[in-house]
């Protein structure tokens, strides 16, 4: 069963595990599992896709429940109307806070390959970052004789495919566990010493302005269990914002927040551009 973070009868967000895809894709053809298919499945509905996350990344994921709200967020994606917040494991120590305005080129899909004008096409992409921790290991990797860590917060400012895999790898802090764009010896070295598998990236956090109600919806996923073993592995716990850890709790009632509920009474007032 997926984790449902918040469900009403216009959309639906859960929590997406590390290693699972969104939907199908040409990326990884031996998959028979999807997010899209299981939670059909799971609330016996269709659900829409609105926006993705990388296989390996975890947390909030989004699906309208109609075609109409499904445009509807979609146009708050592209419009910049909403608010995402990640947190991640990065190779080296990285400045206390800063902005990445990098172009990245757009990323082809293996149907799409062999198209000169859309292998060449680059876009805007903007990242802001914010430390929260780092760390020192006495573990040798490169050339020297210890390896640094830190725990870092994203927001990126575009939706660009693999935006903050590829913005870190740019200013030479990959992702711990990322083995497209980060150093195998580090994840290597997570995988010996914390049993650590997966790409340390989680979306933790979306804020947007519900698609019918207009009310501001806070969405959370507190870090997955492995990802809070980690840090409190590496003694980063108090450096994460409580809302964003996992405290035992289970059920949506804490992982949603809605603005004078507004958007949770929705169905009283509903909006028929929307629901026809």
């Amino acid at each position: 069963m997926l984790p449902i973070l918040f469900h009403d009868q216009d959309l639906i967000a859960i929590h997406k595990p590390a290693g699972l895809l969104v939907h199908r894709s040409a990326i990884d053809r031996r998959e028979h599992r999807f997010a899209l298919q299981m939670l059909r499945e799971q609330i016996g509905q269709r659900v829409y896709a609105v926006h993705r996350l990388d296989k390996g990344t975890s947390g909030v994921l989004l699906f309208a429940l109609s075609s109409a709200v499904g445009r509807a967020l979609s146009s708050s994606f592209e419009q910049r109307q909403v608010g995402k917040n990640y947190l991640a494991v990065v190779r080296g120590h990285p400045p206390l806070a800063g902005e990445i305005d990098h172009p990245l080129r757009r990323h082809v899909e293996r149907c799409e390959r062999g198209s000169a004008a859309t292998a060449t096409q680059t876009q805007d992409a903007w990242t802001r970052y914010r430390t929260l921790a780092t760390s020192e290991l006495p573990h040798r990797v490169d050339r020297y004789p210890s390896s640094r860590y830190a725990l870092v917060e994203l927001e990126p400012l575009t939706g660009r495919r693999h935006q903050l895999r590829r913005h870190l790898k740019h200013i030479s802090h990959p992702v711990i566990g990322d083995a497209t764009y980060g150093k195998g010896g580090h994840n290597r070295l997570f995988q010996t010493l914390f049993a650590c598998h997966r790409l340390l990236l989680a979306c933790v956090e979306l804020r947007l302005p519900h698609p019918v109600s207009g009310a501001m919806l806070t969405l959370r996923a507190p870090l997955a269990s492995d990802f809070c073993r980690l840090l409190a592995r590496l003694e980063w716990t108090a450096a994460v914002p409580p809302q964003w850890l996992l405290d035992g709790r289970e059920g949506p009632a804490d992982s949603a927040t809605v603005d004078d509920q507004r958007a949770r009474n929705a169905a009283s007032h509903p909006s028929p551009s929307l629901r026809g």
